[in-house]
């Protein structure tokens, strides 16, 4: 080809390049017109419109993980339900896509593939306790740990999760682990009603019976698929004893870890339904400056001290430090590091990816083997050197009074549930190293399992796994699963949190 047509290829090029930014900067400014002049009319007075150039965009967008986010063109802050209805009918008719957030903790790769409408729900965050005093009405867009106050202040607790910035609905439409599932099953399991909006923009009545039974089934445990929930009504309880627990926390050196994990199977055995286990692998170079160490915390309700039963076993190992203290339910995320004010709670410019993992029990060879692994690959100079892993051992008792195929929550045999939990600098070359790390620290604990089966808890994937990973293996739940989808999501237009497709 000669100089002057590739000189005329080169401007062709160029003026096509210009031509086509030009249209889809138009096309974005456009739509940015179109949902401030069409929809904000629409929407009710307590709803704002929030734009990228708008002061409070930053802060509304903002994500407590930066692997892998969504990235907002413009922002509903809705007031009503009738907002969101509005909104996704709105988002329908120009085809734009739309996420609901409230705590902004979703760290799934595939929410990477959103462009569109963040539906901000923080101003429904109501709280109605019914007469009899049985159920309590909350709106979509509450935290965990506006939940535990408002029933706090009423001598009630339902089953949540303890990490009081995380929203309330999000983790329990995957399930929802939390203290008190011993006692009552996981947190979709305190479901009684709700009322949401589907993709179609319908705001629907939904529960065990009437026209949307069929929907209530896939909404506990697979929810983020089937719609935007504006409000739930779900069972709360009394708080027994004044809401008295206790905590004993001990501090185990590298060498100690198959001893260690081998009394948290003993634990498991043994543990009554108010009671649960809390333990972290992680570097504390003032404690250990070459070796990560093991922290082991457990907490018992209705004691003033957890019982000498559950902790001597613990002791006799050998702990480095031993700690204790009591308090109240309201105490649980402050001693676990989770509350508002904690380091856990704070958005941080950091890429935070986990991988989780369910198992029957502990393969002691293999917890080791966990710890030789974290130790060579997440050193102390590494760029993941504040990485963990997780353990969380809560008391299943109520989770297994509940038939496995009575919701589409599929893990209800795992009585362990574990966590490896990446954090460095949010840069795609180390995204993409933290993400081999994460799943070769997960295989250990698989290929210790003795099973071929990797059980992921949806609300802590990575996007690394695959769809019997997160809804179960039983051919039957995912048949139903992607039935009940294309019947009440056939465009996929809630595509994007660990999706079932169509």
């Amino acid at each position: 080809m000669g100089a002057m047509s590739t000189w005329k290829v080169w401007i062709t090029g160029v003026f096509l390049a210009v031509f086509l930014t030009d249209r889809l900067t138009n096309a974005i400014a456009f739509r940015r017109e179109n949902i401030t002049t069409t929809l904000g009319p629409q929407l009710s007075n307590g709803a704002q419109i929030i734009l990228p150039h708008n002061a409070g965009f930053v802060q509304a967008t903002q994500r407590w993980s930066l692997f892998d986010p969504p990235h907002f063109t413009a922002v509903v802050e809705v007031g009503t339900e009738e907002d969101i209805a509005t909104t996704v009918k709105f988002a329908n008719k120009n085809n734009i896509p739309f996420l609901a957030v409230t705590g902004s903790h979703g760290t799934i790769a595939c929410l990477g593939k959103f462009n569109g409408i963040e539906i901000r729900m923080r101003k429904l965050n109501s709280t109605v306790i019914s007469e009899d005093g049985k159920t309590a009405t909350f709106g979509g867009g509450k935290r965990s740990g506006e939940v535990i106050e408002a029933l706090w202040a009423a001598g009630k607790q339902t089953v949540s999760g303890i990490c009081e910035c995380t929203g309330f609905l999000g983790p329990a439409l995957g399930g929802g682990h939390g203290v008190l599932q011993g006692k009552y099953g996981i947190a979709s399991d305190q479901f009684v009603s709700m009322r949401m909006v589907t993709a179609d923009g319908a705001i629907r009545e939904v529960s065990s019976s009437g026209p949307n039974s069929d929907l209530w089934w896939a909404m506990q445990g697979a929810g983020h698929n089937f719609g935007i929930v504006t409000s739930i009504t779900s069972k709360v309880y009394d708080v027994p004893d004044g809401g008295l627990w206790s905590y004993e926390t001990y501090v185990f050196s590298y060498d100690k870890v198959e001893a260690v994990f081998e009394t948290i199977n003993w634990l498991a055995q043994h543990q009554p339904p108010g009671m649960f286990n809390r333990d972290v692998i992680y570097r504390n170079p003032s404690v250990d400056p070459k070796n990560p160490i093991l922290q082991v915390d457990l907490l018992q309700e209705s004691v003033s001290a957890v019982a000498p039963n559950f902790t001597s076993p613990f002791r006799k190992l050998g702990p480095m430090s031993v700690g204790s203290g009591s308090g109240t339910y309201k105490d649980i995320p402050k001693w676990t590091g989770v509350n508002f004010n904690s380091i856990a709670c704070n958005v941080a410019d950091t890429s935070k990816i986990r991988f989780p993992i369910g198992l029957v029990s502990y393969n002691a060879t293999a917890q080791q083997a966990l710890m030789d692994t974290f130790s060579q690959v997440i050193g102390p100079d590494s760029p993941f050197n504040v990485s963990q892993v997780l353990f969380e051992g809560y008391s299943m008792y109520g989770v297994k009074a509940v038939p496995d195929n009575a919701t589409a929550f599929p893990h209800r045999g795992d009585n362990q549930l574990v966590t490896v939990a990446m954090v460095n600098a949010p840069r795609p070359e180390l995204d993409a190293q933290a993400v081999r790390i994460g799943n070769k620290l997960r295989q250990v604990l698989l290929e210790g399992s003795g099973s071929t089966e990797l059980h992921a808890y949806v609300n802590y994937a990575a996007g690394t796994e695959s769809l019997q990973n997160l809804y179960g293996f039983e051919p039957w739940r995912l048949k139903r699963l992607k039935e009940l989808k294309a019947k009440y999501d056939p465009q996929d237009r809630f595509g994007y949190y660990a999706p079932i497709p169509v």
